[in-house]
């Protein structure tokens, strides 16, 4: 994932409001972006009916109302977008769950713990907890779990050391678990 001059250029473009630039970063990042949806929703099954394409159509509407306000260059917008995914997954299963609970029905009456969605609202918990600990913690566990970012990718992003970026990846991993129990 390397940081190309013309996805930097289209990026500052899109911030001052030019139309074409962000057409263009979309195109140019569409492919970056289904792999991050697919990856991300791997990880959710089966527990949402969210399709690749719609995860990421709305990934960029979150990411273009934004403005692309603090992302400077490709891995910025990946990992920008890792958060955004997530945050939709998060949002999607919370509404599914609600519509499960007025329809009442089996599904109501089942085991909430045991329900797959209920992983994701847990680890989405962990997750804002280990934010009153450490955000950046947050951003790495984000971008490497959910966007499949590289040590050196995160550590460009960031503006850390790779030693940094394993440093937090392990503390990261320590406290969730720990959350997770």
């Amino acid at each position: 994932m390397d940081s190309s001059p013309d996805i930097t250029e289209l990026l500052a473009a899109a911030k001052l409001g030019d139309a074409k630039a962000e057409e263009q970063l979309f195109s140019v990042l569409y492919a970056d972006l289904r792999q991050l949806a697919h990856q991300r929703l791997q990880r959710s099954k089966p527990c949402t009916l969210i399709e690749t394409t719609a995860l990421v159509h709305e990934a960029y509407l979150r990411l273009n109302r934004a403005g692309y306000v603090r992302i400077t260059d490709r891995v910025h917008f990946l990992a920008y977008a890792a958060r955004a995914m997530r945050s939709i997954v998060v949002d999607f299963v919370r509404k599914q769950g609600a519509v499960r609970r007025e329809g009442g029905g089996l599904d109501a009456l089942a085991d909430p713990a045991s329900a797959p969605e209920n992983e994701i609202l847990r680890v989405d918990q962990a997750l804002a907890e280990l934010a009153l600990v450490s955000d950046r913690l947050v951003k790495v566990v984000e971008m490497r779990y959910f966007a499949g970012m590289k040590e050196t990718e995160i550590a460009q992003a960031l503006s850390l050391t790779e030693r940094t970026v394993r440093r937090d990846w392990d503390k990261a991993r320590m406290l969730l678990a720990a959350s997770l129990k």
